[in-house]
């Protein structure tokens, strides 16, 4: 067999043990964290934005893999993670809200992912195709964060290919938040409408989950420390997802 069975990941499914579910951070960094929390944490391997861990949760397996910024990415994290066994796919980060009464360090549950990309191009669909997740997972997470009495919002957010906005200056009639937030859009990323477009296609089951690290209307902002404690109560909602989803 050789090193790798997959391009990018630097991963076997060996190195699996039979794991189909897969926490993806976009951080490389916050891997290691996330399976800290769980039992027997291994280090797998290490590609440019793409780190590995495996851990278990009650006794099962459960990879932990990050995916860099931006649908590409993300794509291709996820791809290699299905080629090697992964069926359900738990995404958490941050996002920042465009809804005036969503706030610093409230969890988003994407229970929809609109986009400004032309992602969905390469499946060749006759019209325009709505990126949604698991019914299931959503659940699942609804009833972790109500169990751990954690502030959430359930609905659409935006995935952008866009980070730094040339907006300077625009009217507010031609400004791209402005007119997302009109149409109930809760929340901006970057991940999420790839994620659901290539899981809707394989046959796979995803969810994100964010936590709020910019309020844009108010232009409020997270302290770095203040990240690290918004995003550990995320990581617990997620984990319990987790937990409720092996069962």
């Amino acid at each position: 067999m050789s090193k790798s069975d997959v391009f990018h990941l630097g991963l076997t499914k060996n190195d699996l043990q039979g794991a189909t579910l897969a926490i993806v951070p976009g951080d490389p960094e916050r891997v290691e964290k996330i399976a800290a929390l769980m039992d027997k944490p291994v280090k797998l391997a290490s590609h440019r934005e793409f780190t590995s861990w495996r851990a278990e949760l009650d006794g099962k397996p459960v990879i932990v893999c990050s995916t860099g910024i931006g649908g590409p990415s993300t794509s291709i994290a996820v791809e290699e993670l299905a080629q090697l066994g992964v069926r359900t796919f738990l995404r958490i980060g941050t996002t920042g809200a465009i809804q005036p009464h969503i706030n610093l360090k409230d969890i988003v549950m994407a229970m929809g992912a609109s986009t400004d990309s032309n992602w969905a191009n390469q499946f060749h669909l006759a019209g325009t195709f709505a990126p949604i997740c698991s019914y299931k997972m959503l659940r699942a997470a609804i009833e972790s964060a109500e169990e751990l009495d954690a502030p959430y919002h359930v609905g659409n957010i935006l995935s952008s290919d866009v980070f730094y906005g040339d907006d300077e200056n625009v009217p507010e009639a031609l400004d791209p938040n402005h007119n997302w937030r009109k149409m109930g859009i809760m929340a901006i990323e970057m991940e999420s409408a790839a994620l659901y477009l290539n899981a809707a296609r394989y046959g796979k089951n995803a969810l994100c989950i964010c936590t709020v690290s910019d309020q844009l209307v108010r232009g409020e902002f997270l302290s770095a420390d203040e990240r690290q404690t918004g995003f550990r109560q995320m990581m617990q909602v997620a984990l319990e997802t987790a937990v409720k989803l092996e069962k």
